[in-house]
This record gives structure tokens, C-alpha cells and sequence, in this order.
């Protein structure tokens, strides 16, 4: 496509607005792309811009924004450049009756989410709305104005339908109105929308987020290289795992390694056409070495290392996982800080813990950052760069300017805390009693600042956790079963 002739505006095609947009130094030197588009109005030719930018401390997105001049049609969305986020997230937000300030909550809802008002039985699917930087009256009033706009020609084909509509068009305007309370739940398996906290970093009590593993048919909606299940009903599952050098703790699951064994007998033969043949015949997951490590950490339980590691790309990741049967009880620790050896303690924070650091006003929820293993300080440096990358829209340009003092507050807080000019308090709460804080002493008693304390789980943790439904009846008769045969 050829450039035009107005100075300064440039046209391109597509592919090439893609590639200028994919290095950070070209996006930053050329940002702004025009293509030129078909107008699914009048047929005619429009205009897209393209902007590749970057939301402060939250994600890489392209702004995309449409118009026609011929018939005056005008859209614009946002479509998100970063990377996919490892969980999925669902935001919760409960919003009064009569508080305005609530609707006007920024959202940033991405191609992949979905939009629920239970009250209503009301979905917003994803392909109905797409990627877009709104707030919660924007969102519900667009879709006021969506089912609107067919109406005249329901009432000529369906006089009753369009009444059916138009009553329940009248309760959703009411709840962008303020004029009921409601529920707002926003869902994305992508993990790349957000509803904005205005208390961050503290916690909100109207505001509720839980992450979540994205089940096969979401994996195969992102995008995903997605394998269906093989086995038929009834046959007994296969165990394809094999032992690493005599080691019977250690197992090797090469998911089907023939790809990756063909690309080195290629490699090592010299013979590029083979190489070639094996890279692109067995593709990943088929090159993927994943390696599982039992081990018991004392003071602790037994846990399972997973590392797995990339034969084509080098991509490497490890990750920690609790074994053993489901503890009675959860567990709560709590760690007072006041020295340098203590912000080096080892530390493990499983999927199902809660953090809370009560001298900075800070809580996280269950979920948040998901499992790792890091230290003390290391614990609350990443728990700070993801409050900081989340919750971008209280650092932007168009911030109140309390809002921007009450981070700066924070960071100097921050500061203190870990340069140890006061002691503080970390208190790590898990249902699962699946994280740990190693003490500072040979013996867990003679450690004073080392707290733990087990609790019974209240009903709606245990709900929460997915242990109200869980039925173990058949296997724990299996069981039974096997251990009275003689």
C-alpha cells in the first residue's frame, strides 16, 4: 500500500505496522500507524490508527481507534501486546445503592473476559464487547445502548420480545443510574483485565480478586497448543515415566520425547534437512523435560519440586508444590522482623495464602503471586512490583494528586520497613497450612519471633477451597477394600 501524500501521515499495511510495533525502541520512534480499513457500515475505505503504549506499572497495549469519513462511523478498542498472564483472574466488585463513585471506577476489560451482573442474570460474552478501557457505568451503559439499538425492528417482528426487552433495559439503566445495588463481575482467563482499587495498597472491602488455573477449553480459546485426551473410558491410564540415572525419586516425563531425541541424533549427524524435519514434525510440547523431586523440608511437610526445561528454546521454570494428604487444620504464621538475618529467612508461599504486613496497611488475598520461594525481603519486594504493575491508574498523568501522595507515602513506608529502621510484622495465614518461614534456631521452639498457630478452617474457607464438595467415599472404600485383602 502506497504512502500518501499529506506530510507527516504515514500508511502502511498491517504487517508492517505489526513489525515496526513488535521492538519497544521502534514502537517508542514511530508510534502512531495508519491503515486503511474497510467500514462495515458503508463499505467505503476508513481510517485506523494504530498506538502500541505502555499503561504505567500495568501492561503493553495497542490502541486501536477507527474512522470513516464518508458515512461517520467511529470505534476504537484496546487489544493488549504483553504476554498472557500465568492464571486466570475474577474480579468481584459489590456496588451500593446511590454511591456514584463507585460506577465511576476505571475497568480495563480485555478480548477475553466476561462481564456477569448475577442479580440480573446479565453476561456480557466476550465477543460481544471487545477489549476496552472503560469505567463501570461506561460498561453497563454500552450495553444499554447495544441492545437499544435493534429495537424498533423487534417491535415490528416481535411486539412482545421487544417489550420483554425493553422492561430489562429499563432495570439495567437503573443500575448504571446508582438507583439499585448490584454485583460486577469481571472474569478473564487471561489474567489481563483489572478493576480499579482506589484504597491500593490496601485492601478493599468492596473489591474482592481470585485467581484460578484455566481449564483446557480456555487454554484452547487463548490460543494455546491444547491436547486432547486419548484415553477411552475404561482403559487404564498409562504411565510413560521412566527413572534419571538409577534415581527411583526422580521421574522423567518427556511427553512423548521423540522430537527432541530425533533433533539431537540430527544435530549430532551434522544433517540439516533432518534437523529441519525433526523441529518442525515434533513441536512443544513434545521437546519438554519436566522433572518431579520429592523431598521433606524439616519443620515443614514433604513437597514436590517441579522444574521443567526447553530442549528448542531454552525456556526454563521451577515451581514448588506440597504433597501429602490435606492438612485438619489451617495454619497461621507470623514472623516479627528485626534484624537483617530476618528479612533473609527462606520462605515459602503456596497458591492458597493469604499476606498481610499490618505496619504498611497492606493485605493480599489467597492467590496473589501464586506459589514461589523467596526469602523475606524477596517476599515483599514482589509483592510491591505487583500492587505497583496492577494498580497503574493510581501513578498516571491524570492521577488526583492525593492519590499519587498516598503511593509516595507507601514507598517511603516501604523503605523504612526494609532498611530496618522500625520492626514490623509478617503474617502469612494458608488454609492449607502449604507455606512456611524457616527459623532462625536449630529447634521451632526457641525461636521467639517465630510464631505458628493452627486453626479450624471456617466453612466458607473450606468452600472456597473446594473441600465442601469433595467426596472421598469411593476412594477411601477402594482403600479399605484393598488393605483388608489378604
Amino acid at each position: 500500500m502506497a504512502s500518501s501524500g499529506e506530510e507527516g501521515r504515514v500508511v502502511v499495511d498491517l504487517r508492517s505496522a505489526a513489525e515496526s510495533a513488535g521492538g519497544d525502541e521502534e514502537a517508542h520512534a514511530t508510534p502512531l500507524h495508519e491503515i486503511e480499513s474497510l467500514c462495515m457500515r458503508c463499505g467505503d475505505n476508513g481510517t485506523t490508527r494504530l498506538l502500541m503504549t505502555m499503561i504505567p506499572h500495568f501492561r503493553e497495549v495497542v490502541l486501536m481507534a477507527f474512522e470513516c469519513p464518508h458515512c461517520g462511523e467511529r470505534n476504537n478498542e484496546v487489544q493488549f501486546a504483553g504476554q498472557l498472564q500465568p492464571k486466570g483472574c475474577c474480579y468481584r466488585l459489590e456496588v451500593p445503592r446511590g454511591q456514584n463513585e463507585i460506577l465511576n471506577r476505571q475497568v480495563v476489560k480485555s478480548d477475553s473476559a466476561t462481564i456477569k451482573i448475577p442479580e440480573l442474570d446479565f453476561e456480557i460474552p466476550p465477543e460481544a464487547q471487545r477489549g476496552s478501557l472503560s469505567t463501570v457505568e461506561g460498561i453497563i451503559m454500552r450495553a444499554v445502548d447495544e441492545l437499544q439499538a435493534l429495537q424498533d425492528e423487534r417491535k415490528k417482528v416481535d411486539p412482545q420480545k421487544a417489550e420483554a426487552i425493553d422492561q430489562f433495559l429499563a432495570k439495567l439503566r437503573s443500575l448504571g443510574l446508582g438507583e439499585a445495588a448490584f454485583t460486577f463481575v469481571l472474569d478473564d482467563p487471561a489474567g489481563n483485565s483489572f478493576i480499579e482499587n482506589p484504597n491500593a495498597p490496601s485492601s478493599d472491602p468492596l473489591l474482592s480478586v481470585r485467581f484460578y488455573e484455566r481449564t483446557r477449553e480456555q487454554q484452547a480459546a487463548l490460543g494455546f497448543l491444547v491436547e486432547p485426551p486419548t484415553e477411552e473410558p475404561g482403559d487404564q491410564p498409562v504411565n510413560h515415566a521412566s527413572t534419571v540415572e538409577g534415581n527411583p525419586e526422580v521421574l522423567q516425563e518427556p511427553h512423548g520425547s521423540v522430537g527432541a531425541v530425533a533433533g539431537r541424533r540430527a544435530i549430532a549427524q551434522g544433517n540439516p534437512d533432518e534437523v529441519a524435519a525433526a523441529l518442525c514434525r515434533y513441536s512443544a510440547p513434545e521437546e519438554c523435560l519436566v522433572l518431579d523431586l520429592w523431598l521433606e523440608i524439616p519443620y515443614f511437610r514433604e513437597v514436590i519440586v517441579m522444574a521443567t526445561t526447553c530442549d528448542m528454546c531454552g525456556y526454563r521454570n521451577s515451581e514448588l508444590k506440597p504433597g501429602g494428604e490435606i492438612p485438619a487444620k489451617g495454619k497461621k504464621i507470623t514472623l516479627r522482623v528485626q534484624n537483617g538475618k530476618d528479612l533473609t529467612r527462606d520462605v515459602i508461599k503456596s497458591d492458597s495464602a493469604g499476606v498481610k504486613v499490618p505496619e504498611l496497611e497492606l493485605e493480599l488475598a489467597s492467590g496473589t503471586l501464586g506459589g514461589i520461594v523467596t526469602t523475606v525481603e524477596g517476599l515483599i519486594v514482589k509483592i510491591c512490583e505487583a500492587l505497583q504493575r496492577v494498580h497503574g491508574f493510581q501513578l498516571g498523568d491524570s492521577t488526583l494528586e492525593w492519590k499519587k501522595k498516598k503511593w509516595e507515602d507507601f514507598n517511603d513506608r516501604l523503605s523504612k520497613l526494609l532498611s530496618l529502621q522500625e520492626p514490623w510484622t509478617l503474617i502469612i495465614d494458608d488454609g492449607l497450612a502449604a507455606s512456611f518461614v524457616a527459623p532462625a534456631t536449630d529447634s521451632l521452639e526457641d525461636d521467639n519471633q517465630l510464631t505458628i498457630e493452627e486453626y479450624v478452617r471456617s466453612w466458607e474457607q473450606n468452600e472456597e477451597l473446594g473441600l465442601n464438595d469433595m467426596d472421598t467415599s469411593s476412594a477411601d472404600a477402594a482403600y479399605n477394600t484393598t488393605n483388608t485383602n489378604p
